[in-house]
């Protein structure tokens, strides 16, 4: 069999666009913030109940790891809004 008769595949290339992801925009994915607890016991974790307070390894302010399907996506610090705890994203990519 010679050369010219196998197939040889062609690249073509994709443009990255945001148009690419507007049919891949209705797929689930799962958002963590990651926060290190100091002195965390399994003891602590069945004590645990509404209005808890948890001693975290971050400084006051400090950045935290933001990750989508466990891959780091960026860091977010967290702010009070209202009543609510919400996570203001610092950094991205």
């Amino acid at each position: 069999m010679s050369t010219s008769a196998l197939a040889v595949p062609r690249q073509i290339p994709v443009p990255v666009t945001e148009d690419v992801w507007t049919d891949a925009g209705w797929l689930n994915c799962t958002i963590s913030v990651d926060l290190s607890l100091t002195k965390f016991t399994v003891r602590d974790l069945l004590r645990l109940d509404v209005g808890a307070i948890l001693e975290t390894k971050n400084a006051d302010g400090a950045d935290v790891p933001v990750t989508v399907n466990s891959q780091l996506i960026g860091w977010a610090e967290f702010e009070i809004v209202g009543q609510r705890v919400a996570v203001r994203m610092t950094e991205v990519g």
